[in-house]
């Protein structure tokens, strides 16, 4: 298989498959949790649970207080260098959002390269300041698991092929872009299965514990 032909099957078939497995593992995934149901809530009501909700995606997104910041400040930066990062590599950088024009039919303006460069090497950065401290910090080495590390490395792997592939880095660009398209595959496909899927989840549970407690007139 030659470099034209494998940019052909992971732009189709490859592709397809990825999206398909996606698609259908998220779905599975989501149905479980909404099956789950919930209990009847059987205390007075106290306060209005949606918007109790809503503030407690927000509320949950930074330490609870000083101290908290002061001992995870070196995960909350390299975590939310990484995530904003990643979106916006994702969603701000002109061929993505004309892959997504392509697909849905609307686009939005991008930012100019430079600056996509900058939070895609602060994203790869803060990747592997945080595997540096899971695999020096003793309890989380403890508590991870190989999917742990499966997870980094398909994450890390997208962002950068694609920055290698984006500026033409020691490889054939044809070859370059077609192991990016192929690592995003693989994380597609990843994604159900592992604990990637908390970018979908996150905020349903954040919000349903925020609402649970809002109800009972709890601070969450």
């Amino acid at each position: 298989m030659n470099s034209a032909e494998f940019l052909l099957w992971v732009r189709g078939p490859g592709l397809n498959i990825a999206l398909v497995i996606f698609t259908i593992g998220m779905l599975i995934r989501l149905l479980e949790i909404f099956m789950l149901g919930r209990k009847q809530n059987l205390a007075e009501l106290r306060a209005n649970g949606v918007s109790a909700g809503l503030r407690t995606i927000f509320t949950r997104s930074t330490p609870a207080d000083k101290n908290s910041m002061r001992r995870s400040m070196f995960t909350f930066v390299a975590g939310y260098g990484f995530h904003i990062g990643l979106f916006v590599v994702i969603f701000l950088l002109t061929p993505h959002i004309q892959l997504i024009q392509s697909l849905l039919g609307f686009g939005w303006p991008a930012l100019p390269t430079p600056v996509v460069d900058l939070f895609t090497v602060i994203a790869l950065i803060s990747l592997m300041a945080l595997l540096w401290r899971r695999l020096t910090h003793p309890v989380v080495r403890y508590l991870s698991t190989p999917q742990d590390y499966l997870v980094w490395a398909a994450t890390f792997l997208p962002l950068l092929t694609g920055y290698m592939s984006y500026h033409h880095l020691w490889f054939p660009y044809s070859w370059l872009l077609g192991v990016h398209i192929l690592s995003v595959e693989f994380l597609l496909i990843l994604f159900p299965f592992t604990k990637l899927t908390h970018a979908f989840t996150l905020f349903i549970s954040r919000w349903y514990t925020g609402m649970m407690a809002g109800e009972k007139g709890v601070a969450s």
